[in-house]
């Protein structure tokens, strides 16, 4: 059999841990172990529960591996697992691309290449794999730009908007804390490779806080969980910095130093007394009280939001005002101390040399693309014109479970005059309206490279088998795809390590300078070389005025960068359109969280019977609390029909205190694996946040009724 060799590669899956992982190959090519790398000070030797049974998802029996075409005569919609054979025909890889190649060539002529829409996030994140050849392409073929808003758009406006630059406290420090505050943060679910940091500062001393409308596993182990009702941070966070003010509890010499717009700030967080707090977020006025002090008085304390926060319509603002703490309480001059949403600034690679912006001017149209927001992909579907989309290309994404508003989302899909082709690593609910459906490879079949953000690591990912089947990457479909549509330029013949050389060619970011794929091939995985680490110091961003990239060169409690654009330069608290303060409640007046499972990382591995075994108990569920459910005749277990005008989805009641009086919640999973084909973005809309032109899943409201009462 030969010798058993380890490959070094890292997990691109959406996690902002982005693991450095040992995969473990036999002499027949056959991969046999994956574990996490001992000896990266982040993934410390192990993996999440996801991704320690990857090899399952390599070598399923269920793995899409072959090019397949919708036979004909064969409508768009759903098809039941294991089904796929009645409705796909097997075909050559020559004939897909060739087919593709024409149909798009034809749509581009007859309607304008804008009408040709790319639909992708972060299924795969790796550099390459995110966005390199297919950006190259799609300017070049002068078709739409997606505006890649679905997951993080608010909150990285609000990080921007405050400090001018997506950075945050290094996940190594939070050992040094005394007070740790998981804002909407399931650490354990999400982000596991912080929790040995945070437990090691617990055994210290240090106390967790977790701030949460649901009670995660996070919050079940945290030393205090505050439930707060959705959507209402800001105002949580505004009654805190009253809080610090008035008892003067905030650093004066840091606000006067390294701020702007403080007195504006001031007279703002008057209106948010904790009486007031207290009833915008069904927090009592002795823990508002309470939070402040402790976060002010037990240094360092640290912030680790996570972006569940920043996806209510007033999640700019939010995100904003919760980014502004640790400016009023100087927690940055702490090691240990500050917030951490994203550490991703810190890797500026040269996107323009990787992803050839300007190929744009040589396509028919001369000029970039038209902007097409992912966020309300049902809206571009069914009502953009002029012109309308006559063609979709998926991959790294599966719209058809993920996207907002799903009715509108389907009936787009479903359309026949739509060419839809997805590049897949399974069936899924997006595959089932699809005309061409092509085998993408994972992690361990191609070679990338990537950042983080949730740590400061630039790693490289080396192919540890050969691509099963006739599976094929990101990068060698649009490549192969260029040459089919007849783009001669040279950057179309790009290999993958040309294109990891000319991303790391003038970086814009200073700590990436100097860093080699040479040198990444020898030791995989390379810090960002932060200027303090030089002569043994640590790395503390905001600690002096070179860190602030906002216009004032501080962080910015006012922007006059916002009100130039007509919002609000301060942050504040507005009831969203769909809240229980709007007039909608009367209708339905029940807050829905739209949840992500705990074992599917958004829908990926819900194609996987061990991982859709693991989240059995909480699949085709409401959650609701006691009083909701005895006030609508609801028993545990009891079917309900959940609904809006929207739509309305058949679940099963789950009454407990997971969630607060008037809140409800259920998960995302694969429309298919449901009892009538619809998954919770039934639900949802596609109003967008404050900020940044996110989706609004947290601002959602729905009734419920007991599902037996039609037919009693």
């Amino acid at each position: 059999m030969g010798p058993l060799k380890v490959v070094h590669a890292a997990c691109p899956l959406d996690c902002p841990d982005a693991c450095s992982v040992h995969i473990s190959v036999n002499g027949e090519g056959r991969a046999t172990k994956i574990q996490g790398n001992p000896d990266h000070p982040v993934t410390r030797g192990f993996l999440c529960a996801k991704v320690t049974k990857y090899l399952d998802l390599v070598y399923s029996p269920d793995r899409l591996l072959y090019p397949m075409r919708r036979r004909s005569g064969v409508a768009k919609g759903p098809v039941p697992l294991g089904t796929h054979a009645q409705v796909f025909e097997r075909i050559p890889w020559d004939e897909a691309l060739d087919g593709i190649a024409a149909r798009l060539h034809d749509i581009s002529k007859t309607y304008g290449p804008e009408s040709i829409l790319p639909y992708s996030y972060a299924g795969n994140m790796a550099v390459l794999g995110y966005g390199s050849m297919d950006r190259r392409f799609f300017s070049r073929l002068g078709a739409s730009r997606l505006d890649r808003t679905i997951c993080s758009a608010a909150g990285g406006e609000a990080l921007m908007a405050v400090y001018g630059a997506k950075l945050g406290a290094d996940p190594e420090h939070f050992r040094h804390a005394r007070t740790i505050l998981a804002w909407g943060a399931n650490i354990l679910g999400t982000n596991v490779h912080l929790w040995p940091f945070v437990q090691e500062a617990r055994q210290k001393g240090a106390r967790l806080i977790a701030i949460d409308p649901y009670k995660t596993r996070t919050a079940q182990a945290a030393d205090w969980h505050l439930q707060i009702r959705p959507g209402t941070d800001s105002a949580l966070a505004l009654g805190m910095m009253h809080v610090l003010i008035a008892e003067n509890l905030y650093d004066s010499d840091y606000v006067a130093r390294f701020t702007h717009g403080f007195e504006p700030l001031r007279a703002r967080t008057e209106e948010y007394p904790p009486a007031r707090v207290a009833e915008l977020t069904g927090l009592s006025i002795d823990d508002i009280v309470r939070l402040a002090r402790e976060y002010a008085t037990a240094t360092p304390s640290v912030i680790r939001m996570n972006y569940g926060v920043q996806r209510g319509q007033n999640g700019g603002a939010a995100a904003r005002a919760i980014a502004m703490l640790p400016c009023l309480t100087g927690a940055w001059k702490y090691l240990g101390g500050g917030l951490q949403l994203s550490t991703s600034g810190a890797f500026q690679l040269n996107k323009q040399a990787l992803e050839r912006p300007d190929l744009a001017l040589s396509s028919p149209i001369g000029r970039p693309g038209r902007i097409v927001n992912m966020s309300r992909l049902g809206h571009a579907l069914t009502e953009l014109d002029r012109p309308s989309v006559q063609a979709m290309v998926v991959y790294n994404s599966n719209p058809a479970a993920i996207a907002p508003n799903q009715n509108a989302v389907l009936r787009g899909l479903r359309r026949a005059d739509l060419f839809t082709v997805v590049h897949e690593q399974f069936f899924t609910d997006t595959t089932d309206y699809a005309d061409i459906v092509l085998p993408a490879t994972t992690f361990l079949e191609h070679k990338d490279f990537e950042g983080a953000y949730g740590h400061y690591h630039l790693q490289l990912s080396q192919p540890a088998i050969a691509p099963l089947g006739e599976a094929r990457s990101n990068v060698t479909l649009f490549r192969q795809l260029a040459q089919r549509m007849g783009f001669t330029e040279p950057c179309f013949l790009d290999t993958e390590d040309d294109m990891i050389d000319q991303a790391l060619s003038e970086p814009t970011s200073p700590w990436l300078q100097g860093i080699t794929r040479a040198q990444l091939e020898s030791q995989h995985s390379i810090r960002v070389k932060f200027p303090q680490e030089k002569d043994g110091g640590a790395f503390q961003p905001f600690v002096s005025e070179e860190w602030f990239h906002t216009p004032s060169g501080k962080a910015e409690f006012y922007s006059e960068t916002l009100a130039a654009q007509g919002l609000d330069p301060l942050p504040g608290y507005v009831a969203a359109d769909e809240s229980r303060h709007s007039p909608l409640a009367k209708k339905f007046p029940l807050e829905l969280l739209a949840r992500k499972g705990d074992n599917y990382m958004n829908s990926t591995f819900a194609g996987l019977p061990g991982h859709r075994a693991m989240e059995a108990s909480h699949s085709g569920v409401l959650e609701m609390h006691p009083a909701d459910a005895l006030a609508r005749g609801i028993a545990d277990g009891d079917p309900v029909e959940v609904f809006n005008e929207r739509g309305k989805i058949p679940l099963r009641a789950k009454v407990n205190a997971s969630v607060p009086a008037g809140v409800a919640a259920s998960r995302l999973g694969w429309n298919k694996l449901t009892d009538d084909g619809q998954g919770v973005n039934t639900l949802t809309s596609e109003t967008l946040t404050d900020l940044g032109g996110g989706p609004t899943f947290y601002s959602t409201l729905v009734e419920v009724r007991r599902a037996q009462r039609e037919r009693e």
